[in-house]
């Protein structure tokens, strides 16, 4: 698996186009992800990933960054064992497809704000 491109709005992952939020759970693209709170990330959004166990979630916060994390999401999420990384969705593109190659896709989940 490999996400292949991104820009605003538009994720294409192994030659498929996705434009709604999407998660990737032990290489199982999610499509049309919605969060509780629209542009707040919150534990309770990410019920799937945790109970997947991987060692990381990578986080595509947007292409401008407006996604916010809940103050406590990495608290939370360290004390299940889970590494976060919340970075822009350019970047994290880029970390997600860096860390299956190291560590497999078992290890690794990816949520992904695709517009702002």
């Amino acid at each position: 698996m490999k996400i292949e491109f991104y820009r605003f709005g538009q994720m294409i992952i192994d030659g498929k186009k996705y434009t709604s939020d999407l998660k990737i759970i032990k290489g199982e693209i999610i499509p049309n992800w919605w969060r509780k709170q629209g542009h707040l990330l919150q534990i309770e959004d990410l019920q799937d990933i945790i109970d997947a166990k991987p060692h990381t979630l990578v986080v595509g916060t947007g292409a401008n960054d407006l996604m916010r994390l809940a103050p406590n999401l990495a608290t939370e999420l360290g004390k299940l064992g889970i590494r976060l990384e919340a970075i822009s969705t350019a970047l994290a593109m880029e970390r997600f497809n860096e860390l299956i190659k190291l560590q497999g896709l078992e290890n690794i989940a990816g949520a992904f704000h695709l517009t702002c």
